[in-house]
């Protein structure tokens, strides 16, 4: 039976219409360019930049420049920003405008302990007025540009502290045109189970569109999420992670109630190998290779093989090599398996991945 819900369509976002309501979450060391793009190229209608940081002296950075790079993304381009002082997150704001981007997301989300440390992140949902001072200055710097400014936050500090209704009528007020809530605390960081009765408060609480995120893993919790929220889209972070064609699964399920095929094995592994060619681009070689092994760990985790593959390819320091050990290893996987073997779901971050996004947090 095809499941009832009116979240398939486009999403108006101030001026910017979205092809559809799947969304890719802005992940620290893992959505840059390339991601994206992948994401976009599989059925996701948005996808958010890693965070870039407010502080001026950094933005000539090799990290900040790569990550204000949208060589070739399909629009909307959509910059998450992270900062402390209002004046200085208009300016980033203004900067990357003037960068390309399209929509312009403040960072009330990041749980990372070196973010939340300088008050960044999710630790301004501590200080609210702070909090708005920052909302009504980014969106006074982007209103002559016509770009619309968004907000991602918790559902607030701790479990005593859960003010992500009251932030979201403040920022509604001040002239956000999107606020996306993850349904747990800052203090618990990733862990412990997403709940979403905030998520759905949140929505009953303002006009503008309400984004759910959190354990989003399969298209039955997606279903789930929007009937029990009312949210006007989802946001997809660790699942998407070596499993990127969720976007196209979670769309086909909403439309007909039915799972479609796994995809093919080649195709999935020409799914990498052009991610790993667009990687190595932004990248260059040394950089690249080591921060595509993620990537490829993600995308070979659970099938067959897969741990002991990654182990030898994490010991390969060539693009060339790495590119011919994925592709072997998919040739190889394809011939039991014309079409990827169902794996059990693992969202679960390994320590490599849990490292890399602590590290990425630093927004420098």
């Amino acid at each position: 039976m095809k499941p009832t819900s009116p979240h398939l369509g486009a999403l108006a976002v101030g001026n910017i219409v979205l092809p559809n309501r799947l969304f890719v979450a802005p992940m620290a060391g893992v959505t840059d360019r390339p991601f994206r793009q992948l994401c976009k190229n599989l059925g996701a209608g948005y996808a958010v930049s890693e965070m870039v940081t407010a502080r001026k002296d950094l933005w000539h950075t090799l990290k900040t420049s790569r990550r204000a790079n949208h060589d070739g993304e399909t629009t909307p381009i959509a910059v998450q920003i992270a900062g402390t002082d209002a004046a200085m997150m208009a300016e980033a704001a203004a900067y990357n405008i003037d960068r390309g981007a399209q929509i312009i997301d403040i960072n009330m989300g990041c749980p990372a302990k070196k973010v939340c440390n300088k008050w960044a992140g999710s630790a301004l949902m501590q200080d609210e007025p702070l909090a708005l001072q920052i909302v009504e200055a980014v969106v006074a710097a982007c209103l002559p540009h016509k770009v619309p400014v968004t907000l991602k936050m918790r559902t607030g500090w701790s479990l005593q502290h859960k003010n992500a209704e009251r932030i979201a009528r403040a920022a509604e007020q001040a002239g956000v045109a999107m606020l996306t809530v993850h349904g747990r605390t800052r203090e618990q960081g990733y862990k412990g189970q997403a709940e979403y009765d905030t998520i759905a408060a949140v929505k009953a609480a303002v006009r503008v569109p309400v984004v759910a995120n959190g354990d989003i893993t399969t298209p039955e919790k997606a279903l789930a999420v929007l009937r029990h929220t009312g949210a006007d889209a989802i946001m997809i972070g660790r699942a998407a992670q070596g499993r990127p064609w969720i976007f196209g699964d979670i769309a086909h399920f909403l439309a007909t109630g039915t799972h479609r095929a796994a995809p093919l094995t080649q195709q999935v592994k020409q799914w990498l190998l052009d991610h790993l060619g667009e990687h190595y681009g932004l990248y260059g070689e040394f950089a690249g290779v080591r921060t595509a092994r993620k990537h490829i760990g993600w995308a070979v985790r659970t099938l067959p093989g897969g741990e002991a593959f990654r182990t030898r390819m994490n010991a390969l320091d060539s693009c060339e090599a790495q590119v011919q050990a994925v592709a072997d290893y998919f040739d190889e996987l394809s011939l039991d398996h014309d079409r990827l073997p169902a794996a059990a779901v693992d969202v679960a971050e390994d320590d490599d991945a849990q490292e890399a996004r602590e590290a990425a947090c630093t927004a420098n």
